[in-house]
């Protein structure tokens, strides 16, 4: 991966300047074109400057071990003598301004090596991202997309059926249907799951590995769904754009999962065990996030010690306990202004609040707008 120039990664090839243009103004300074294509490969006799003159031309230093580290040329450095090096350009023509008291010797002529790293995955459109409160006992008599369907289950259980086969989702669970893929949903008589529902168009790696079956988030990917909900209830100029890469970061995830458990054939003990007490407290706070919940509760719920239940959610949802509680209980206010039921003191005391207006600013700081905002914008 191309870095930018700085001073600790080159300390060992040279020096690095603030300014641009140095070489120039050096004895031997000569301009040198740069191609994508094919590069010579030098090696310093002396002290040598380069520096950028046009485009975006790349320096590729070898190191010790054989390897090459390549640096965005963006700034004038010096290379200190016995460095050998080559350029090459990201994107179109580049030129370097090279010098020295003595020109670089030749080594040998190479085709450079691709500079920009590819897409193994892109998600190219978002067509719909819903978080949903179900009636007890829903029915979903089932469709067939065109596009793939990600379905998470942020409560409660729900039923999946594909292709005639029946599929459980409990909390934390989530189930991808593929292109066309016909699929019904539904809950017990006394269940009210709450689901994220995700439809997308994707180009690049092969998502028929995660299709068709229970999934249970890790840690990771729940953080990175529960970002994208935040993001939904920002809505600015940029949520689009953050959606999509959220969405993006989400798939490659569970791909780069899928493709350790099968090359291992099964999670490390250890990690099962972190994730299966990770679980157990998300459970937990969506079971009882109508009451007062505190971390040293819920450690003693979970069986640990707070200080290790805090640092396993800093490891694996990088939050702490106390905002995932916050945050739980801020998500469950938002589902209770939607119903209408209860006016905002009866919903800050509800949720444990010790004061409405206490709510109204941990509701402002999470969602950008106050719960009367809110109210007035789902109406």
């Amino acid at each position: 991966m191309i870095k930018s120039v700085n001073h600790k990664d080159f300390e060992a090839f040279g020096v690095v300047f603030a300014e641009k243009g140095q070489p120039s103004a050096l004895i031997n300074g000569h301009s040198v074109a740069v191609s994508n294509t094919e590069t010579a490969v030098y090696q310093t006799v002396t002290d040598t400057w380069l520096g950028c003159e046009m485009g975006m031309p790349v320096l590729s230093v070898s190191t010790k071990t054989g390897e090459n580290l390549d640096f965005h040329l963006d700034r004038t450095v010096r290379l200190k003598a016995g460095v050998e090096f080559h350029l090459t350009a990201l994107g179109g023509p580049a030129a370097v301004q090279m010098a020295g008291l003595s020109i670089p010797r030749l080594l040998r002529t190479t085709i450079a090596e691709k500079q920009a790293m590819g897409q193994t995955l892109r998600v190219t459109k978002l067509c719909a991202f819903l978080y949903q409160e179900k009636e007890p006992g829903f029915l979903f008599p089932g469709e067939a997309q065109p596009m793939p369907e990600l379905v998470y289950v942020d409560a409660g259980k729900m039923h999946a059926v594909v292709d005639g086969r029946e599929i459980l989702l409990e909390q934390g669970d989530m189930v991808l249907y593929g292109k066309d893929q016909w699929h019904t949903q539904h809950a017990d008589r006394n269940e009210t799951p709450r689901l994220v529902t995700v439809s997308f168009e994707a180009k690049g790696a092969d998502l028929e590995k995660l299709c068709n079956r229970r999934i249970h988030l890790p840690p990771r990917a729940v953080a990175i769904l529960q970002e994208m909900l935040r993001e939904q209830a920002r809505m600015d100029d940029y949520s689009g754009d953050m959606l999509i890469s959220l969405l993006q970061m989400l798939l490659l995830t569970l791909l780069r999962e899928e493709d350790a458990r099968r090359e291992t054939g099964q999670a490390t003990q250890c990690l099962s065990s972190e994730n299966q007490i990770i679980r157990a407290a998300q459970q937990y706070v969506a079971s009882h996030i109508m009451e007062k919940l505190t971390v040293p509760l819920l450690a003693e719920n979970v069986d640990i010690s707070v200080s290790y239940l805090t640092a396993l959610f800093h490891k694996h949802l990088q939050i702490s306990p106390g905002e995932y509680i916050r945050r739980m209980k801020l998500q469950k206010s938002k589902l209770l202004i939607r119903e209408g039921k209860l006016n905002l003191s009866q919903i800050a005391k509800a949720l444990e609040y010790s004061t409405v207006q206490h709510f109204s600013r941990q509701f402002k700081q999470m969602f950008g707008m106050t719960p009367s905002e809110y109210g007035k914008s789902v109406q």
